[in-house]
Protein backbone atom coordinates (compact mmCIF):
# COMPACT_ATOMS: atom_id res chain seq x y z
CA UNK A 1 0.00 0.00 0.00
CA UNK A 2 1.27 3.42 -0.91
CA UNK A 3 2.05 5.83 1.89
CA UNK A 4 0.37 9.26 2.00
CA UNK A 5 1.56 11.37 -0.86
CA UNK A 6 2.97 8.42 -2.80
CA UNK A 7 -0.18 7.90 -4.86
CA UNK A 8 0.07 11.41 -6.25
CA UNK A 9 3.74 10.87 -7.04
CA UNK A 10 2.94 7.63 -8.88
CA UNK A 11 0.13 9.21 -10.90
CA UNK A 12 2.08 12.26 -11.97
CA UNK A 13 5.32 11.94 -13.91
CA UNK A 14 8.36 12.66 -11.75
CA UNK A 15 9.65 16.18 -11.97
CA UNK A 16 12.79 16.30 -14.11
CA UNK A 17 15.91 17.50 -12.44
CA UNK A 18 17.15 20.69 -14.05
CA UNK A 19 20.83 20.03 -14.58
CA UNK A 20 23.35 22.73 -15.49
CA UNK A 21 24.25 23.26 -19.14
CA UNK A 22 27.78 21.90 -18.67
CA UNK A 23 26.33 18.52 -17.65
CA UNK A 24 25.60 17.88 -21.34
CA UNK A 25 29.33 17.45 -21.90
CA UNK A 26 30.30 15.70 -18.66
CA UNK A 27 27.65 14.55 -16.20
CA UNK A 28 29.67 14.56 -12.99
CA UNK A 29 26.65 13.33 -11.03
CA UNK A 30 26.22 10.12 -13.01
CA UNK A 31 29.97 9.49 -13.15
CA UNK A 32 30.22 9.75 -9.37
CA UNK A 33 27.16 7.59 -8.74
CA UNK A 34 28.61 4.99 -11.09
CA UNK A 35 31.74 4.81 -8.92
CA UNK A 36 30.31 5.30 -5.43
CA UNK A 37 26.67 4.29 -5.74
CA UNK A 38 23.45 6.26 -5.33
CA UNK A 39 22.37 8.19 -2.23
CA UNK A 40 18.67 8.20 -1.32
CA UNK A 41 16.86 9.82 1.59
CA UNK A 42 13.24 9.90 2.79
CA UNK A 43 12.39 13.31 4.33
CA UNK A 44 9.62 13.51 6.90
CA UNK A 45 8.02 16.50 5.14
CA UNK A 46 5.15 15.10 2.99
CA UNK A 47 5.57 17.53 0.07
CA UNK A 48 9.30 16.91 -0.27
CA UNK A 49 8.78 13.19 0.28
CA UNK A 50 6.26 13.02 -2.56
CA UNK A 51 8.79 14.53 -4.94
CA UNK A 52 11.41 11.91 -4.12
CA UNK A 53 9.41 8.66 -4.28
CA UNK A 54 7.69 6.78 -7.08
CA UNK A 55 5.74 3.51 -7.15
CA UNK A 56 6.71 0.87 -9.69
CA UNK A 57 5.53 -2.73 -10.35
CA UNK A 58 8.72 -3.85 -8.58
CA UNK A 59 8.14 -1.70 -5.52
CA UNK A 60 8.97 1.79 -4.35
CA UNK A 61 11.81 3.76 -5.93
CA UNK A 62 13.58 6.70 -4.35
CA UNK A 63 15.27 9.53 -6.14
CA UNK A 64 19.05 9.75 -5.80
CA UNK A 65 20.13 12.99 -4.12
CA UNK A 66 23.16 13.21 -6.43
CA UNK A 67 22.11 12.26 -9.98
CA UNK A 68 18.31 12.52 -9.68
CA UNK A 69 17.62 9.00 -11.00
CA UNK A 70 15.13 6.73 -9.23
CA UNK A 71 16.55 3.72 -7.40
CA UNK A 72 14.52 0.67 -6.41
CA UNK A 73 14.46 -0.31 -2.77
CA UNK A 74 14.20 1.43 0.59
CA UNK A 75 15.99 4.76 1.12
CA UNK A 76 19.42 4.86 2.69
CA UNK A 77 18.22 7.30 5.34
CA UNK A 78 15.10 8.84 6.86
CA UNK A 79 14.32 11.90 8.95
CA UNK A 80 13.80 15.66 8.73
CA UNK A 81 14.96 17.27 5.49
CA UNK A 82 17.37 19.48 7.41
CA UNK A 83 19.22 16.32 8.51
CA UNK A 84 19.58 14.97 4.98
CA UNK A 85 23.18 14.48 3.83
CA UNK A 86 24.55 17.38 1.79
CA UNK A 87 25.57 15.37 -1.26
CA UNK A 88 27.96 17.17 -3.64
CA UNK A 89 26.46 17.62 -7.08
CA UNK A 90 27.22 19.22 -10.44
CA UNK A 91 29.68 22.09 -10.16
CA UNK A 92 30.73 20.97 -6.68
CA UNK A 93 31.77 17.56 -8.07
CA UNK A 94 33.63 19.18 -10.95
CA UNK A 95 35.50 21.38 -8.48
CA UNK A 96 36.35 18.29 -6.42
CA UNK A 97 37.98 16.67 -9.46
CA UNK A 98 40.04 19.80 -10.13
CA UNK A 99 41.14 19.98 -6.49
CA UNK A 100 42.30 16.37 -6.57
CA UNK A 101 44.24 16.96 -9.77
CA UNK A 102 45.98 19.85 -8.01
CA UNK A 103 46.58 17.57 -5.03
CA UNK A 104 48.24 14.95 -7.25
CA UNK A 105 50.50 17.64 -8.74
CA UNK A 106 51.44 18.81 -5.23
CA UNK A 107 52.12 15.23 -4.12
CA UNK A 108 54.42 14.68 -7.10
CA UNK A 109 56.31 17.91 -6.50
CA UNK A 110 56.60 17.18 -2.78
CA UNK A 111 58.03 13.69 -3.38
CA UNK A 112 60.61 15.04 -5.85
CA UNK A 113 61.69 17.68 -3.34
CA UNK A 114 61.90 15.08 -0.58
CA UNK A 115 64.12 12.89 -2.78
CA UNK A 116 66.30 15.92 -3.57
CA UNK A 117 66.65 16.70 0.15
CA UNK A 118 67.63 13.10 0.85
CA UNK A 119 70.16 13.18 -2.01
CA UNK A 120 71.80 16.38 -0.72
CA UNK A 121 71.94 14.91 2.80
CA UNK A 122 73.64 11.75 1.59
CA UNK A 123 76.02 13.82 -0.57
CA UNK A 124 76.88 15.90 2.51
CA UNK A 125 78.03 12.85 4.42
CA UNK A 126 80.15 11.52 1.51
CA UNK A 127 81.30 14.84 0.07
CA UNK A 128 85.07 14.44 0.65
CA UNK A 129 85.18 10.90 -0.71
CA UNK A 130 83.23 11.81 -3.83
CA UNK A 131 85.49 14.80 -4.44
CA UNK A 132 88.59 12.58 -4.36
CA UNK A 133 87.01 10.11 -6.78
CA UNK A 134 85.95 12.93 -9.11
CA UNK A 135 89.39 14.57 -9.24
CA UNK A 136 91.10 11.19 -9.64
CA UNK A 137 88.91 9.91 -12.47
CA UNK A 138 88.38 13.19 -14.36
CA UNK A 139 91.71 12.94 -16.28
CA UNK A 140 90.74 9.44 -17.45
CA UNK A 141 87.93 10.79 -19.64
CA UNK A 142 89.90 13.71 -21.08
CA UNK A 143 91.08 11.76 -24.20
CA UNK A 144 87.46 10.93 -25.04
CA UNK A 145 86.17 14.47 -24.46
CA UNK A 146 89.07 15.91 -26.49
CA UNK A 147 88.06 13.73 -29.46
CA UNK A 148 84.46 14.87 -29.06
CA UNK A 149 85.57 18.51 -28.94
CA UNK A 150 84.45 19.04 -25.35
CA UNK A 151 86.58 21.31 -23.15
CA UNK A 152 86.24 19.99 -19.60
CA UNK A 153 87.88 23.08 -18.14
CA UNK A 154 85.07 25.23 -19.60
CA UNK A 155 82.27 22.74 -18.95
CA UNK A 156 79.44 24.14 -16.82
CA UNK A 157 78.71 20.68 -15.43
CA UNK A 158 82.29 20.22 -14.25
CA UNK A 159 82.27 23.74 -12.79
CA UNK A 160 79.00 23.07 -10.96
CA UNK A 161 80.29 19.75 -9.55
CA UNK A 162 83.48 21.36 -8.28
CA UNK A 163 81.47 24.07 -6.55
CA UNK A 164 79.29 21.40 -4.95
CA UNK A 165 82.32 19.41 -3.79
CA UNK A 166 83.86 22.50 -2.20
CA UNK A 167 80.62 23.69 -0.57
CA UNK A 168 80.72 23.97 3.20
CA UNK A 169 78.94 21.33 5.24
CA UNK A 170 76.81 24.00 6.92
CA UNK A 171 75.68 25.24 3.51
CA UNK A 172 74.60 21.76 2.45
CA UNK A 173 72.75 21.37 5.75
CA UNK A 174 70.80 24.57 5.10
CA UNK A 175 70.00 23.42 1.55
CA UNK A 176 68.79 20.06 2.88
CA UNK A 177 66.58 21.75 5.48
CA UNK A 178 65.16 24.15 2.89
CA UNK A 179 64.31 21.35 0.47
CA UNK A 180 62.76 19.27 3.26
CA UNK A 181 60.64 22.21 4.44
CA UNK A 182 59.47 22.97 0.90
CA UNK A 183 58.60 19.28 0.42
CA UNK A 184 56.59 19.30 3.66
CA UNK A 185 54.66 22.37 2.48
CA UNK A 186 53.85 20.74 -0.86
CA UNK A 187 52.75 17.48 0.76
CA UNK A 188 50.58 19.35 3.27
CA UNK A 189 48.92 21.21 0.40
CA UNK A 190 48.31 17.89 -1.33
CA UNK A 191 46.69 16.33 1.74
CA UNK A 192 44.42 19.33 2.35
CA UNK A 193 43.33 19.55 -1.29
CA UNK A 194 42.78 15.79 -1.63
CA UNK A 195 40.58 15.74 1.49
CA UNK A 196 38.81 18.89 0.21
CA UNK A 197 39.15 20.60 3.56
CA UNK A 198 38.64 24.33 3.95
CA UNK A 199 41.96 24.68 5.79
CA UNK A 200 43.69 22.89 2.92
CA UNK A 201 42.32 25.36 0.39
CA UNK A 202 43.47 28.32 2.50
CA UNK A 203 46.87 26.74 3.11
CA UNK A 204 47.39 25.94 -0.58
CA UNK A 205 46.39 29.45 -1.72
CA UNK A 206 48.57 31.17 0.90
CA UNK A 207 51.62 28.92 0.52
CA UNK A 208 51.55 29.06 -3.27
CA UNK A 209 51.23 32.86 -3.22
CA UNK A 210 54.29 33.17 -0.95
CA UNK A 211 56.50 31.39 -3.49
CA UNK A 212 55.27 33.35 -6.54
CA UNK A 213 57.81 36.22 -6.07
CA UNK A 214 60.63 33.64 -6.10
CA UNK A 215 59.29 32.15 -9.33
CA UNK A 216 59.08 35.64 -10.88
CA UNK A 217 62.71 36.24 -9.92
CA UNK A 218 63.74 32.94 -11.53
CA UNK A 219 61.89 33.87 -14.72
CA UNK A 220 63.59 37.26 -14.82
CA UNK A 221 66.94 35.54 -14.38
CA UNK A 222 66.26 32.99 -17.12
CA UNK A 223 63.08 31.91 -18.89
CA UNK A 224 62.65 28.17 -19.37
CA UNK A 225 59.58 26.18 -20.35
CA UNK A 226 59.63 24.32 -17.01
CA UNK A 227 59.78 27.52 -14.95
CA UNK A 228 57.13 29.20 -17.08
CA UNK A 229 54.79 26.20 -16.85
CA UNK A 230 55.20 25.98 -13.07
CA UNK A 231 54.50 29.71 -12.71
CA UNK A 232 51.35 29.54 -14.86
CA UNK A 233 50.03 26.50 -12.96
CA UNK A 234 50.61 28.15 -9.58
CA UNK A 235 49.00 31.46 -10.59
CA UNK A 236 46.00 29.60 -12.03
CA UNK A 237 45.71 27.52 -8.86
CA UNK A 238 45.68 30.59 -6.60
CA UNK A 239 43.11 32.43 -8.74
CA UNK A 240 40.92 29.33 -8.98
CA UNK A 241 41.00 28.62 -5.23
CA UNK A 242 40.36 32.20 -4.16
CA UNK A 243 37.55 32.76 -6.68
CA UNK A 244 35.66 29.45 -6.67
CA UNK A 245 36.08 28.71 -2.94
CA UNK A 246 35.43 32.33 -1.89
CA UNK A 247 38.63 32.46 0.16
CA UNK A 248 39.79 35.52 2.10
CA UNK A 249 36.34 37.11 1.77
CA UNK A 250 36.22 36.93 -2.03
CA UNK A 251 32.71 36.81 -3.57
CA UNK A 252 31.03 36.95 -0.17
CA UNK A 253 33.39 34.65 1.71
CA UNK A 254 32.45 31.43 3.47
CA UNK A 255 28.75 32.29 3.73
CA UNK A 256 28.45 32.64 -0.05
CA UNK A 257 30.42 29.42 -0.59
CA UNK A 258 28.16 27.44 1.76
CA UNK A 259 25.09 28.96 0.09
CA UNK A 260 26.30 27.71 -3.30
CA UNK A 261 26.79 24.21 -1.89
CA UNK A 262 23.28 24.16 -0.43
CA UNK A 263 21.69 25.51 -3.60
CA UNK A 264 23.17 22.57 -5.49
CA UNK A 265 21.41 20.00 -3.28
CA UNK A 266 18.48 18.09 -4.74
CA UNK A 267 16.24 18.94 -1.79
CA UNK A 268 16.85 22.64 -2.47
CA UNK A 269 15.92 22.12 -6.12
CA UNK A 270 12.71 20.34 -5.09
CA UNK A 271 11.84 23.07 -2.60
CA UNK A 272 12.37 25.80 -5.20
CA UNK A 273 10.31 23.97 -7.82
CA UNK A 274 7.43 23.57 -5.41
CA UNK A 275 7.83 27.05 -3.89
CA UNK A 276 8.38 25.45 -0.50
CA UNK A 277 10.52 26.83 2.30
CA UNK A 278 14.14 25.76 2.08
CA UNK A 279 14.69 22.48 3.96
CA UNK A 280 18.32 23.25 4.71
CA UNK A 281 19.27 25.61 7.50
CA UNK A 282 21.59 28.37 6.30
Amino acid sequence: MNRPGEAAAAAAPPRALHRPVYAAAVDWNLRTCGRRGHVTYAPDEPDLRAGLIASTPLGEAWRCLRCGDYVLGPPHGRGPAENAPLVPRGKVLRDAVILRLLAVERFGRGLLLALAAYGVWRFRSAQSGLRQVFERDLPLIRPLTDQLGIDLDQSKIVHWLREAFTARTSTLTVVTAGLALYAAVQLTEGVGLWLQQRWGEYFAAAATSLFLPLEVYELIEKVTWLRLAAFVVNVAAVVYLVYTKCLFGARGGKAAYEAERHEASLLEVEASAGELPSPVKR
